[in-house]
């Protein structure tokens, strides 16, 4: 991968490139105007990881880039890393003192072969540390020395171990229309990384669907309630699917913290809950979301990159609306190719999730013809 080089003064033309993008590959279905919410062009990673290189007595901080040359080889080169303008500035103040802590003690850097940064907007963090060898005791004792030190919680792992030291998640907060929502977010489960970016979508997410109150939305994908949590006010009921254990418990949690009382969250696939709605599943998750009691208006996706296949756009083309999520704008545009048969698009806004990268996050709101 290529290793995002920020520079500021050149964060309006990479963003001109990338709504141009958007707009080339939704052109063919009839859209509005391409909304644009742009991202700090630096500290904007909430969350990141690296490999500790070890070099001698020095040890410090690699990320990999790879290149291929005109046969098309690939080329990995170490590029090391004393500051990261990608990651926030919680990770950045952490990062010089973390290595000190590291080359002060062989028992904190002994076979230690990488880190993870979780971050929060209000400087929260936690910090794994993952290694080839077993953690007794005395690492215990010295990685623990280390939180108070620095302020942070700490989880060691290596093989078939995983030490917790105080909790395993941090509580971000997030300012969306003027209300403070709160997410827990677990050590090594998906969450958003830019969280400004992250609060851009949620309104604009809340504003498209505003005034839906009766009705209900149901959300497949819904991880660990991120959209869920926001939307649930602009629905009569909200029912969210989410396949991973981890998400679903997280998603729980955070509707609780947040005192939303009419979503019900099922550990279901999509294509399970495709079959529930056909009538061709049955069992107690079936039965615990009370299907017969919802009346489905809306229908939220958010599928990772490769998109939606085309029964899963067949199923979700029977709602009235639909909310799709993408972190792909090429599989968008192919899933869109089938949903705009059946319906059309009233809203599309381009998220700038990962400045000085290739990748694109947007939105599109469609309606039936």
């Amino acid at each position: 991968m290529a290793i995002p080089r920020v520079e500021p003064q050149r964060y309006d033309a990479q963003l001109a490139a990338k709504r141009d993008t958007v707009c080339r590959l939704l052109a063919d279905f009839d859209p509005p105007a391409l909304e644009v919410y742009p991202s700090p062009p630096s500290h904007y990673r909430q969350r990141c990881e690296f490999r500790l290189w070890h070099d001698g007595d020095d040890i410090y901080y690699a990320m990999f880039e790879v290149e291929h040359d005109a046969d098309g080889n690939k080329h990995k080169t170490t590029v090391r890393l004393d500051q990261y303008a990608v990651a926030s500035d919680t990770i950045n103040a952490l990062m010089p003192r973390l290595r000190d802590a590291f080359l002060a003690s062989n028992r904190l850097r002994d076979r230690l072969f990488q880190i993870e940064f979780l971050t929060t907007l209000s400087g929260e963090a936690l910090v794994t540390l993952v290694y080839h060898r077993p953690l007794d005791e005395a690492w215990e004792a010295e990685a623990r020395a280390l939180e108070q030190a620095l302020g942070i919680m700490i989880i060691g792992r290596s093989r078939k171990q995983r030490l917790v030291l105080t909790r395993d998640h941090v509580w971000e907060r997030l300012d969306v229309d003027g209300r403070s929502l709160i997410y827990q977010q677990v050590e090594n489960s998906f969450t958003q990384p830019n969280a400004r970016i992250c609060e851009a979508m949620l309104a604009w997410a809340r504003d498209v669907t505003a005034g839906s109150q009766a009705r209900d939305l149901v959300e497949l994908y819904c991880g660990n309630g991120n959209f869920t949590v926001a939307l649930a006010e602009n629905f009569r009921r909200v029912l969210a699917t989410e396949i991973s254990r981890t998400s679903v418990a997280s998603a729980r949690v955070n509707l609780d913290a947040n005192g939303v009382d009419n979503v019900h969250v099922a550990r279901m696939s999509a294509e399970d809950f495709a079959l529930a709605l056909k009538g061709e599943k049955g069992g107690r998750r079936v039965a615990d979301m009370a299907l017969e009691h919802h009346d489905f208006s809306t229908v939220l996706v958010d599928p990772p990159r490769a998109g939606l296949d085309a029964a899963s756009c067949a199923q979700i083309s029977g709602y009235d609306r639909i909310l799709y999520i993408s972190c792909n704008p090429e599989t968008l545009a192919d899933n869109l190719a089938q949903l705009t048969t059946t319906h059309r698009i009233e809203r599309c806004a381009l998220f700038d999730q990962f400045p000085f990268t290739p990748h694109v996050e947007s939105g599109v709101w469609l309606t039936r013809r």
